[in-house]
């Protein structure tokens, strides 16, 4: 006896049943007037035209998406805002960098604490303290009156 495989085997002479046609009456051998396509509906019915993106009127998807929000870029990165006043926490002469407001607790990183999204300064409230700076952006107002207080900005 010979190995099986693929290639050997034969047709099988009736084996290949020929397609019915539904809605062609009794005599196609798919049943009577229903042919397999149930009782009522639109489904039912011949000449049906159903969209693609038909939810049974529902609104479909491509409807809701606008509605939904769109598009957000995996690319984009959000800038961490905080105001003057919030660096009067720190001592006199202290270094200030992005990563010690981490620390303290004063901005928070969402994603791991050396995320890259810069750190912007803006110009409310005051600066009363003499710091060094490093690593942060600033306003227009900001600058003035971190220049103004003494403060060392690298």
């Amino acid at each position: 006896m010979s190995d099986m495989d693929l290639s050997n085997i034969k047709k099988v002479k009736g084996n290949k049943k020929s397609k019915k046609i539904v809605g062609r009456g009794r005599g196609s051998g798919k049943g009577a007037h229903t042919t397999g396509r149930g009782q009522k509906g639109q489904k039912s019915r011949s000449g049906r035209n159903i969209p693609s993106g038909f939810e049974g009127g529902q609104v479909p998807l491509y409807k809701k998406l606008p509605v939904l929000g769109g598009f957000k870029s995996p690319n984009s990165v959000k800038t961490v805002i905080i105001t003057l006043n919030v660096l009067n926490v720190f001592d006199d002469g202290a270094e200030v960098t992005p990563q010690s407001l981490v620390e303290r607790g004063i901005i928070k990183r969402k994603k791991h604490p050396n995320s890259k999204a810069p750190v912007k300064i803006l110009g409310t409230g005051d600066l009363k303290k003499k710091l060094t700076l490093s690593g942060f952006e600033f306003s227009e107002t900001a600058r003035k009156k971190v220049e103004k207080s003494g403060t060392i900005v690298s």
